[in-house]
């Protein structure tokens, strides 16, 4: 996850001195993007239920994936 400590931002700036644009490099914006896509994802999940981490395992060895 992209902790805004991380970000760099440069700021647009209208007559007036006031910020209405942020300017960052690609490397941040796609690391913004990818968190968003992964929150949104989390929420969508968010009511799913769970397996124990043994039983995932164990299912996992059952199918022949383990």
């Amino acid at each position: 996850m992209t902790m805004p400590v991380n970000l760099h931002p440069q700021y647009i700036t209208n007559e007036k001195g006031e910020k209405v644009s942020v300017v960052l490099s690609m490397q941040e914006f796609d690391a913004i993007l990818e968190d968003i896509e992964d929150l949104a994802v989390i929420a969508d999940r968010k009511e799913e239920t769970t397996t124990a981490h043994d039983k995932f395992l164990e299912e996992l060895r059952a199918d022949g994936l383990l």
